[in-house]
């Protein structure tokens, strides 16, 4: 059955929730050398899609739901409560196709999949905005309220943003209730760290980090490709991405990644 099993689902939900798992555990990733963030996540995707699509059965009957959850049951790994206190679980935030309200959605998501209670770090990508427009503190506004809160509900421990200049991180960290501990710097778009941004994070006691995440770390078409290619002839471009969440349990007292997985969410969009 497998792939036309998977696309009579797919053409039956109006949700789709979408977990790798721990990719150290995929013996085939780990094989393959570094790819750069966007392959990866493709990769993943596609891997994930076309594993879970080959073990779905026939009996399609009990099998419809309105939220598809699509998961490699074997990569899945909750962590030992026993550990948690040695460990550090950090996730960064892309939003796609979806608004501020997602970012709970994919917080509890992330928490359940790893069974936890919070997560100690999220930092989030810049929302989208349309060609030509810079990424305004009235834009950011909304996405990081929702931070807040999930830091005073306990369901973060602290929160950070990517890709601000000084001017951006300032606006933000003074109009903000919960300040941003930490701002990724694109090293592709600078070798060296802007002298301003070092300074005034120095003085604010926001801690500098680097990525090399490009801007759309899964668009809509990249989306919808994958999709296409993992189970044929579906109708692909019914369905959006909303966000994708990358994470990673990193042993603190040796700084080693005990796992690392990616989360996401996409809607169809019947016409």
């Amino acid at each position: 059955m497998g792939t036309d099993g998977a696309r009579a689902l797919l053409e039956r939900a109006a949700t789709l929730t979408l977990q790798t798992g721990n990719l150290l555990n995929w013996g085939c990733l780990r094989k393959k050398c570094p790819a750069t963030p966007g392959e990866e996540v493709r990769d993943c995707i596609q891997k994930t899609l076309t594993e879970w699509s080959s073990k779905i059965g026939q009996d399609l009957n009990q099998e419809i739901r309105e939220v598809l959850e699509c998961t490699v049951a074997q990569a899945i790994e909750k962590i030992n409560p026993e550990e948690r206190d040695e460990l550090k679980v950090s996730a960064k935030l892309f939003i796609v196709g979806s608004n501020s309200s997602s970012i709970r959605d994919a917080v509890d998501l992330a928490c359940s999949a790893l069974g936890v209670a919070q997560l100690d770090s999220v930092i989030i990508a810049p929302p989208p905005v349309e060609d030509g427009t810079s990424l305004s503190l009235e834009y950011l506004q909304p996405y990081w309220q929702e931070l807040e809160t999930l830091v005073q509900n306990k369901k973060i421990v602290a929160i950070g943003t990517s890709d601000l200049d000084k001017t951006q991180l300032e606006q933000l960290y003074l109009w903000a209730q919960v300040k941003p501990s930490s701002n990724q710097v694109n090293l592709a778009s600078c070798c060296v760290m802007p002298p301003d941004l070092t300074a005034f994070a120095k003085q604010f006691d926001i801690q500098l980090l680097t990525h090399n995440d490009p801007k759309e770390l899964l668009c809509e078409a990249s989306f919808q490709e994958v999709l296409q290619e993992s189970i044929q002839n579906m109708n692909a471009h019914e369905w959006i991405p909303l966000w994708l969440l990358r994470y990673s349990v990193i042993v603190k007292s040796r700084g080693i990644i005990k796992s690392k997985g990616y989360i996401m969410q996409a809607k169809r969009n019947a016409s």
